[in-house]
């Protein structure tokens, strides 16, 4: 794919064997945004980081989001006008659920006003530890986002086992192609 990304991870920032670091390597010119709050993340500095890196981008990117990364493109899309070509969210985690880090609690106050119109894609595993209801992924179908349920995958991070995840590469694919980017 030629297409520009730019990576928006959750807490920690996504390990080496994270799927989101192993395409950075398979997707040529893909950025990640880089806020100096990985592990107590502050919601200002993550906006900053992902307004940054979409500004750097020469034309509109597809984002590509993981877990809290997910509830930082529903704020940003809230309040930037910044082009985009498309969203990819991974594993949306519920705000109100048990496993929501307590740190990550300005992330959880989620604006109502949509995604916008350019396309989205939520993708969530059947057995989520951070969405155990299935509520974060109809939040996001609510907002805009066309859902797509997976089997048992637990939360789609590294120790889910996923590598470079295929899977997921294939379904980034099929959604660029349907949307003709």
């Amino acid at each position: 794919m030629s297409r520009r990304f730019v990576m928006v991870p959750g807490i920690g920032g996504s390990g080496p064997e994270h799927w989101q670091s192993h395409w950075e390597t398979l997707y040529p010119n893909t950025l990640r945004i880089e806020p100096n709050s990985w592990d107590e993340p502050d919601l200002a500095d993550w906006f900053a980081a992902l307004d940054r890196a979409v500004a750097a981008a020469p034309y509109p990117p597809v984002l590509v989001c993981h877990s809290l990364g997910c509830l930082l493109f529903a704020h940003w899309r809230a309040a930037s006008s910044r082009a985009i070509a498309a969203a990819f969210l991974v594993a949306v985690p519920d705000p109100s659920g048990p496993a929501f880090p307590a740190q990550a609690k300005a992330f959880g106050a989620l604006p109502a006003t949509g995604f916008g119109e350019r396309p989205v894609l939520a993708v969530a595993s059947e057995n989520d530890p951070y969405d155990p209801t299935a509520s974060a992924i109809a939040w996001a179908a609510r907002q805009g986002a066309w859902p797509r349920r997976l089997g048992p995958r637990g939360h789609l991070n590294e120790a889910s086992n996923l590598g470079a995840w295929p899977e997921g590469q294939g379904l980034l694919a099929d959604f660029l192609d349907e949307i003709g980017e």
